[in-house]
């Protein structure tokens, strides 16, 4: 593989979106992924030594926690705009490499080999565009109906990153005025060449609906008017004195960056209450975007979200909080936090049980940047008394 030999490799991440499409109330990046934000992943793949310089291009309303985010890995926060396209050209602006890969912060499952290989193509060919080829066949169709199909064997399925030269796509963006792309290879193609081709990967899937969020996650049946519910959430670490866990305030000389107070216990606990009887998650209840829950009470959420639950025919039988966190010491405050949770839910303290452990210094968890709570809960239905 060539190297690139004394030239600077930047990447742009673009973050600035809302992703409507997976049903979230805010950015799904910011949503929960196995422990951490969804975009904290994609920032760890590229923390390697071939990567010199990141740029992340966020909107104004999700600065402040990407911002938290993206400062242990010492990356770059730029403010980007109305569309991808917006980001881009601003994100541009403030890269120095001479190389840079853009990739979309929704895409977290890439491997270290791909960026590789991608960096390797603009070196040798100018550019570097990660693409699987189809392997079904493609059709047009109007009001339902086919018409028309087209060979397979030269249609592709565009994947990021796509790498390019800094001045050539830059260049390219600048041609390209106010019109608006969803993919960079589409400028470059347009106002520079045709770009190169770089075989992707199929695990290198972009997280578009709800359901790519919870892939892996056991689905709960009910049985004899019993329901199963699970939640989880995950806030990353910022200045501050105290955090809340449990309705627990606990100094410990930080905070957890939330629209809320940040108590992540009783949002898991809420987003199970609220998935075990079938209703729609936090965030349609209570949205990030409403000024007026700005330093909410988390547990007063909670009991709201609760009197949804029991319209529904519902009430809480037990359950079971799992709490992860290098810091701090939680064991002291397990025992207050049963007991706002089992006084919130109207459960017996023996109904409630909360757990807490590090995650041996793996993972956004284990790095000391954030707090992770899961929940699992039992609700039985009315016609159980």
């Amino acid at each position: 593989m060539t190297q690139a030999k004394n030239l600077k490799v930047s990447v742009i991440i673009a973050a600035a979106g809302r992703g409507e499409r997976a049903g979230f109330s805010k950015n799904k990046l910011l949503a929960p992924l196995c422990g951490a934000p969804a975009l904290w992943h994609t920032f760890k793949k590229f923390d390697i030594p071939e990567v010199d310089e990141v740029i992340v291009a966020s909107s104004e309303y999700d600065f402040e926690e990407i911002s938290t985010l993206a400062a242990p890995f010492g990356y770059k926060v730029v403010l980007g705009g109305e569309t991808r396209t917006q980001s881009v050209k601003k994100a541009l602006a403030a890269v120095t490499g001479d190389i840079v890969l853009i990739h979309d912060g929704a895409r977290p499952y890439l491997s270290r080999e791909l960026i590789l290989k991608c960096i390797d193509s603009v070196v040798r060919f100018g550019s570097g565009v990660c693409a699987l080829p189809c392997t079904d066949t493609i059709a047009t169709s109007n009001y339902g109906l086919i018409t028309g199909c087209h060979d397979r064997h030269s249609l592709y399925r565009v994947q990021t990153p796509q790498g390019f030269y800094t001045e050539d796509i830059r260049n390219a963006y600048e041609m390209a005025g106010n019109a608006e792309y969803t993919d960079d290879s589409r400028v470059y193609c347009e106002f520079c060449g045709l770009p190169r081709v770089v075989e992707g990967e199929e695990s290198n899937k972009k997280l578009t609906y709800a359901r790519d969020f919870a892939e892996g996650i056991p689905q709960m049946p009910s049985a004899g008017g019993v329901r199963a519910g699970f939640g989880v959430d995950v806030h990353a670490f910022c200045k501050g004195d105290y955090i809340t866990l449990g309705g627990v305030k606990i100094t410990c000389g930080k905070a957890l960056c939330a629209h809320s107070d940040g108590d992540v216990v009783f949002h898991a606990v809420t987003d199970a209450l609220l998935s075990a009887a079938g209703l729609k998650d936090i965030g349609h209840y209570f949205p990030d975007s409403d000024p007026a829950l700005k330093g909410a009470d988390s547990a007063h959420m909670c009991k709201i979200a609760l009197n949804e639950v029991k319209r529904a025919g519902y009430a809480p039988l037990n359950i079971s909080i799992s709490v992860q966190a290098e810091t701090p010491r939680l064991a002291p405050h397990i025992d207050e936090m049963v007991k706002n949770i089992s006084h919130v839910l109207d459960i017996p303290q023996s109904s409630a049980a909360v757990a807490a452990g590090t995650a041996e210094k793996l993972g956004f968890v284990g790095e000391g940047l954030g707090i992770a709570a899961y929940a699992v809960v039992l609700l039985k239905g009315a016609e159980n008394g």
